[in-house]
């Protein structure tokens, strides 16, 4: 399905562009008057019937072969970002709301348009690792996001940067999660404190007192088990410091959005993205941080420990959702016609975050 916004003087005229554009078979998600007057109408169409009408379209028009060769088309940066929201499976009133923004800009660039939309609509709050004492960050998350690696990832960053770090485990039931970290922190020399219930944990914050950065993995925990959440709550009592939700990238949009509300109800303010390399829908993310008002900090690209963890921006969100160009090399020969254009990619072909 393919979503499209038209604007026009009045309804009326609105719905005869929807028409003509994408034919009788149009669906209209929404509509709405615009401030500077006149109605914004949003129609979404099938692919199928959409290149059914596109065909009649060119079958009747006449061609001018002379000038075909000579114009460049010319991009319409609100169809090229609807086309992507819908790629991704972003659910139909926020891909609106997204088409609106992008529509706004003055811009031919699709990829800074959506940026844009994206920076209008969430918040992009990266993790620091600065030099001089901070809260201690608390991953947590349902069971299998990668919170044993992300506690890696972050230390490592740190080291690199020369700062102190500190590292505490409450993952004591899993078998292997503490090996997995030990194995970790033993290579950057990092000491691994273990604590199993909220009083151990608040001295080891003790103990930590002082340190650039100090991170702690907890065990998963299932959202939906009152007793499981009870148990986090009291982790999180321990202390001073700031939960980070750190949540697997290709899970269905509801059940994220679920996810997230959950875990926020324990005072998670931000989420951090895993295996951002094995996921081609992201419209689960972002239904997630629009329905629990939650911001983007940092994304996982990579399973390699010293690789793959920067902080999100919308730019670079935006480069993750849109799809990538071919283009021909240097000196290659040029195509037989200037209007042929190459198909973007389905999907990104690199997950690597500017």
């Amino acid at each position: 399905m393919r979503l499209k916004s038209f604007h026009a003087k009045t309804m009326s005229e609105a719905m005869k562009m929807v028409r003509q554009a994408l034919g009788d078979d149009a669906i209209i998600v929404a509509t709405r008057e615009e401030e500077g007057g006149g109605v914004r109408v949003t129609a979404a169409v099938e692919e199928d019937d959409l290149l059914m009408q596109q065909a009649r379209i060119t079958q009747a028009a006449p061609r001018h072969v002379e000038d075909e060769e000579d114009e460049e088309p010319e991009i319409d940066v609100s169809e090229v970002v609807a086309d992507a929201l819908h790629r991704h499976g972003v659910p139909a009133a926020l891909a609106e709301q997204l088409i609106d923004a992008a529509a706004g800009l003055d811009t031919d660039d699709p990829t800074l348009a959506l940026g844009a939309a994206l920076d209008s609509m969430f918040t992009f709050s990266p993790l620091h690792d600065k030099r001089g004492a901070t809260k201690p960050l608390v991953l947590v998350g349902p069971p299998g996001g990668g919170k044993t690696l992300i506690a890696a990832k972050l230390a490592a960053r740190a080291v690199l940067k020369k700062r102190s770090v500190g590292v505490i485990t409450t993952d004591t039931v899993r078998a292997g999660g503490m090996e997995q970290l030990a194995a970790f922190t033993r290579v950057m020399k990092v000491k691994l404190v273990t604590v199993e219930d909220p009083d151990a944990l608040s001295g080891a914050f003790e103990v930590n007192r002082g340190v650039d950065v100090v991170l702690v993995d907890t065990a998963g925990r299932n959202p939906y088990d009152a007793e499981d959440m009870a148990d986090l709550k009291a982790l999180l009592a321990a202390g001073e410091a700031e939960p980070i939700l750190v949540l697997p990238a290709g899970l269905d949009a509801m059940e994220a959005a679920d996810m997230a509300l959950a875990f926020k109800a324990l005072g998670v303010r931000r989420m951090l993205v895993t295996r951002l390399d094995m996921a081609r829908r992201l419209g689960g993310l972002l239904l997630t941080a629009q329905r629990a008002r939650m911001a983007f900090c940092d994304a996982s690209v990579s399973s390699k420990v010293a690789e793959g963890l920067t902080p999100l921006n919308p730019v670079a969100l935006a480069r993750l959702m849109m799809p990538v160009e071919e283009k021909a090399p240097r000196g290659a020969a040029k195509p037989a016609s200037s209007s042929s254009k190459k198909k973007a990619a389905r999907s990104p072909s690199s997950r690597t975050i500017p």
